[in-house]
């Protein structure tokens, strides 16, 4: 029985796409490298990844519309770069409200 649910739509929908960003080992290895290496040229995860650039790209999205990376343009290329606040938020208090209700 369900009762007194103080988690809006748009906060599931949020976290969802968190979730979802996560559930792939491609993106996991990305967040692996960026957290590692610090700002990364995409040619430089083309390379380490073996992934088509399109294929990259949507990865790189997914990971973006999570907030767990972000984008820099430097001349033709872009850097991108962990954003180590959101990805400390997913096991942190602010999903107690999900999983622990008051």
């Amino acid at each position: 029985m369900i009762t007194n649910l103080h988690v809006s739509n748009k906060e599931l929908k949020h976290f969802k796409a968190k979730f979802k960003a996560l559930s792939d080992e491609n993106r996991l290895y990305i967040l692996h490298i960026l957290a590692a290496n610090g700002k990364t040229c995409v040619c430089d995860l083309s390379e380490q990844l073996n992934l088509s650039q399109s294929r990259l790209s949507y990865h790189l999205k997914v990971l973006m519309d999570a907030y767990f990376i972000s984008v820099e343009k430097q001349g033709k290329w872009n850097y991108y770069f962990t954003n180590r606040e959101e990805i400390k938020k997913v096991l942190s208090s602010d999903l107690c409200c999900l999983f622990y209700p008051e």
